[in-house]
């Protein structure tokens, strides 16, 4: 039997949808806005896609993994470690221990950064890891596209090789301020499996990216629509586009602009709905995570599935100056939703310039 360890975190981007750009010491105000606890069922999605009949999951009791594979009715599991009722950063780092003790070929984690780092401390590079994307940002290479490329990963445990992978750690309170401040926390191994894993966070730098930025900016404020509503995602980029509007924008959360106004901003996914319900016509603008190629499903959650499919896939602009488009080979949706993913085409235009655009296909 191939022995993978298991390990849930139970409150893993609770703050996503609910605008608070993380989870780590917020989760009781993430709960009191009404955030739902959403890792489980990213947990689960992977689990039911495992078709390995050799796998030997290591786990922990309650939430924090027998839950999960007891619905999935995972055909062999084993549970090794007992965490409090309410479970903590200490559990996690207690039951990738024992994972290593016990011998696993691999230990997967759902989560997001902060729980990759404390499945770091616990075993370092010592062994593989892999994680199912159910933070808020997910910035750090170890993570797996969606929960299904981490499925197809698991079934192929043992007979892969391993690259390093990057740890990174964001310090969530600048971020909620505004400020993305990261740094190398550590390299761990991840297994390689074509583009089933995803990269880094890359933040590009480069002499003509401002005047880049400034051209996309004003061909997109010549051909917005009037009585439209435009969900503005993250970034830099999409900073210059209301920037050139005369509008202040959250860099790091999501801004609602109508006939040339900001009508709201930092919006989670409940303002954005109620929006989206006295108003028909609506697009999205966003711009893909350097070199990960994320469109949905890192860092802005707040534009949800539900929000998405309001507003159509065919009413989502993607912008990214030739710099990113060239460090991004291909696009990323995981939206939590795989009917909707597969709705998205198989390459998106991108715009990248003034009248300028291309075509980056989206990996599957």
């Amino acid at each position: 039997m191939r022995r993978v360890g298991f390990v849930v975190n139970p409150v893993a981007g609770l703050g996503g949808t609910v605008g608070l750009k993380g989870s780590d010491g917020v989760a009781a105000e993430a709960r009191e806005r009404g955030a739902i606890p959403r890792s489980g069922e990213r947990a689960l999605a992977m689990v039911r896609k495992v078709h390995a009949t050799d796998i030997l999951f290591l786990t922990c009791s309650g939430a924090m993994g027998e839950e999960v594979l007891k619905n999935a009715a995972a055909r062999f599991c084993t549970v090794f470690y007992h965490p409090a009722a309410v479970t903590t950063a200490d559990d996690t780092l207690a039951a990738c221990k024992k994972f290593l003790e016990e011998q696993a070929e691999l230990i997967v984690f759902c989560g997001g950064d902060g729980t990759a780092r404390d499945v770091f401390d616990a075993v370092g590079a010592k062994i593989p890891v892999l994680g199912i994307p159910a933070g808020v940002k997910m910035y750090s290479g170890v993570f797996a596209i969606s929960p299904e490329a981490a499925a197809a990963v698991v079934d192929m445990t043992g007979s892969l090789d391993t690259r390093d992978a990057e740890i990174l750690d964001v310090d969530e309170v600048a971020y909620r301020s505004g400020s993305l401040s990261t740094h190398l926390y550590g390299i761990a191994r991840v297994p390689i499996l074509n583009t089933r894993v995803q990269l880094p966070k890359h933040v590009i730098e480069e002499q003509d990216e401002e005047r880049a930025k400034d051209a996309i900016a004003g061909f997109i404020s010549e051909v917005l629509l009037p009585d439209t509503l435009y969900i503005v995602g993250a970034g830099t980029t999409t900073g210059h586009i209301a920037r050139h509007l005369g509008l202040k924008k959250t860099l790091l959360g999501v801004d609602v602009i109508e006939n040339g106004r900001l009508i709201a901003t930092d919006a989670d996914e409940r303002t954005l709905l109620k929006l989206l319900d006295r108003k028909t016509e609506a697009k999205i603008i966003v711009s893909p995570i350097g070199a990960q190629g994320f469109l949905f499903g890192r860092g802005t959650q707040q534009i949800s599935s539900a929000v998405i499919r309001r507003v159509g896939v065919d009413n989502i602009i993607v912008v990214a100056t030739p710099a990113k488009c060239r460090a991004t080979p291909l696009l990323h949706v995981d939206t939590g939703d795989p009917s909707l993913d597969a709705r998205f085409p198989g390459s998106m235009q991108v715009i990248s310039g003034y009248r300028i655009a291309r075509r980056i296909e989206i990996g599957r």
